[in-house]
């Protein structure tokens, strides 16, 4: 769906992006996590033949661009950045304004897909007020119903739940699961570590232009070769651990262990109660602040 070789973009001697290697494949949810001013949004444009590369290829949707950008875009929805909208008109005249521009539009199904697109991001009850009148919240849905106003092979979303309170990130999510489901590929970028945790399926980690590691979101957060423990007798357990345990607050006891079940089976024969046993896993917080750097401000928890 999208892939970047060697991609670099340079604003005199600064690399805004540094030799990018992306590999988005057909089916992905792919999170594109970086703190603000790595270089997403210089990447998404790119993509989107808005912003030419100084050095690399790119393809979407198997075409070279910029160079044959025209032929793939009727198949991308976009949202970069800000959402553009004329403010002296609704959301629903821009929408159709928007479906008047695109290839192959039908006049006859137009306010139909426009009520369609408004109603799959929450603005289906939206008034006659002009769009210089919406909050910022209202702004980033009618940038996503732009989005979606034909069906897409891919979605290219920058940010797309900033401003949105937290009822609007949940509606986002589910319209993202629900797209995904019926085969469109999504690309997001976003600073918020715990959206891309609970959306996405790959990640792609940016950092000051440079891309740090792509992989699919459970190998990132392998075990850590602890197992968590649950027990109202802490004391018994650690007890019984001999020397197995390297955390203990309150119930909770982190163990140094392999098996869950042989350790469960261990206590247990030694008189200790055992509430819950789980395989303890590296966080999406814990790899990224491995990379960029623990006392890094710039990546949203």
């Amino acid at each position: 769906m999208i892939r970047t070789r060697g991609l670099t973009k340079r604003f005199g001697s600064f690399a805004a992006v540094d030799g990018v290697d992306l590999d988005v494949r057909e089916g992905d949810i792919y999170g594109f996590l970086g703190p603000n001013g790595s270089g997403k949004t210089t990447v998404v444009r790119m993509l989107l033949g808005l912003v030419h590369a100084t050095a690399g290829e790119i393809e979407v949707l198997g075409a070279p661009v910029p160079a044959r950008v025209r032929e793939v875009l009727p198949a991308v929805g976009a949202l970069v950045e800000g959402p553009a909208a004329y403010g002296h008109l609704s959301g629903r005249r821009n929408l159709a304004l928007l479906d008047a521009a695109g290839p192959g539009s039908r006049r006859a199904s137009r306010a139909g897909r426009v009520d369609d697109a408004l109603a799959r991001v929450g603005l289906g009850g939206i008034d006659n007020r002009p769009v210089r009148a919406y909050s910022l919240g209202m702004r980033q849905r009618l940038g996503l119903a732009a989005a979606l106003l034909v069906p897409r092979q891919l979605l290219v979303l920058d940010e797309p739940t900033n401003g949105l309170d937290p009822g609007g990130i949940g509606e986002v999510r589910s319209l993202l699961a629900e797209l995904h489901a019926a085969g469109t590929t999504v690309f997001m970028s976003s600073h918020l570590l715990a959206e891309i945790e609970a959306t996405c399926d790959r990640v792609g980690v940016l950092d000051r232009g440079r891309l740090l590691v792509e992989d699919s979101l459970a190998a990132l957060r392998a075990p850590t070769g602890r197992v968590i423990v649950e027990t109202p007798d802490p004391d018994v357990a650690v007890a019984a651990l001999d020397g197995r345990v390297e955390e203990w607050i309150g119930d909770r006891l982190a163990v140094r262990a392999d098996d869950p079940a042989e350790l469960t089976a261990h206590l247990v024969g030694r008189g200790v109660r055992v509430i819950g046993v789980a395989v303890e896993r590296r966080t999406l917080e814990d790899v990224v602040l491995s990379m960029v750097g623990a006392g890094s401000d710039r990546v949203d928890r």
